[in-house]
């Protein structure tokens, strides 16, 4: 991440905005040729810098629970614990965090599993992990996509995907249209040429079924970076205990922060939960001490350093592939480098 210079950060943040924009329209929004984004977008695309998906809305198969969960390790197994999380395919999120706590994940339980077999069973039979914490989210105030805007510029606002709010159900999506969202779930780049062929339908087909999606809000172009390659110093996780009658209005003021990439009630110890990027140390320092501070309502709050994302969006993150393969290579007890 340190070779990349301001053209590389430039097209990383023009896809994290809009992933499947074409590198003719990236070009103009940056002022360079078609040519040189592409190679250069190519070249970080093969250096693990990038991820592009479409992902479904969580909810097109059915009602779920989502859990927060933290949970502590034995020494050195933190890598390897958090590589068998990712392979659980009910767990959308695996980040390696700073604090009383080892790592944070997400799972996502369909209302009809068994939740203590998901959460007790299953985790404790994870070598390497020891206690956890698991917070029922009880409503998300925001997800956020455009963080990394101040990178191109607020020219980069009309250019950024919109993404309507929506509530998905089962019937909304059809076979034909969970097969397309399928085909673009590894590569949410893939042409409508690739995929209706795949799948045996015209492009204008792919096209129209994808478009219907994203306008009802149905999916949504999710491009993975790490933040470090943006020059962003800071990934925080924040737990926030907050007054009871005052956590909706400590949620809505918070939400207007772009730093605040997600927000969520959570039935636990603390209120809220929120993710925080802030491009350095002394911005997450103005956060914490003015931002945090003049908001009504906040009672206290703890922390944790994100210091290596494994998986989003239920997709592993190419930066983090080889370190976790590599863990997961060596036998128990041998995890420590």
């Amino acid at each position: 991440m340190d070779d990349l210079d301001d053209m590389d950060r430039k097209i990383l943040a023009a896809l994290h905005v809009n992933g499947r924009a074409s590198w003719t329209d990236i070009a103009q929004l940056l002022g360079t040729s078609t040519t040189t984004v592409a190679r250069r977008a190519q070249h970080l695309f093969g250096a693990g810098l990038a991820r592009v998906a479409v992902l479904p809305h969580l909810e097109n198969e059915g009602p779920v629970h989502v859990f927060i969960v933290r949970l502590t390790c034995a020494p050195g197994s933190q890598l390897r614990v958090a590589g068998m999380l990712a392979r659980n395919p009910d767990i959308r999120y695996v980040t390696v965090v700073t604090g009383a706590y080892d790592i944070v994940f997400e799972l996502v339980a369909p209302k009809h599993r068994d939740l203590y077999s998901m959460l007790v069973d299953f985790v404790q039979a994870v070598p390497g992990a020891q206690q956890s914490n698991a917070d029922l989210v009880l409503h998300t105030y925001k997800v956020s996509y455009d963080w990394s805007v101040p990178v191109l510029g607020e020219r980069a606002a009309p250019f950024a995907l919109r993404r309507p709010a929506h509530t998905c159900e089962r019937g909304h999506l059809d076979d034909v249209d969970r097969e397309v969202l399928t085909a673009l779930r590894d590569d949410g780049r893939a042409s409508f040429q690739s995929v209706g062929s795949r799948l045996g339908i015209s492009e204008s087909t792919a096209r129209r079924r994808l478009e219907a999606m994203l306008e009802r809000g149905c999916a949504t172009v999710t491009t993975f970076i790490p933040a470090a390659a943006l020059g962003y110093e800071a990934e925080v996780l924040f737990w926030l205990s907050v007054e009871p009658s005052m956590q909706h209005s400590v949620a809505e003021r918070l939400s207007g922060e772009r730093g605040v990439r997600m927000i969520a009630s959570t039935l636990g110890q603390a209120s809220l939960m929120c993710e925080v990027i802030m491009p350095t140390t002394a911005d997450l320092h103005h956060f914490t001490s003015r931002t945090l501070a003049a908001v009504p309502g906040i009672q206290s709050w703890t922390a944790g350093v994100q210091i290596l994302t494994v998986k989003r969006g239920f997709l592993m993150v190419p930066w983090a592939e080889a370190r976790i393969a590599a863990a997961l290579s060596k036998p128990e007890g041998q995890a420590r480098p």
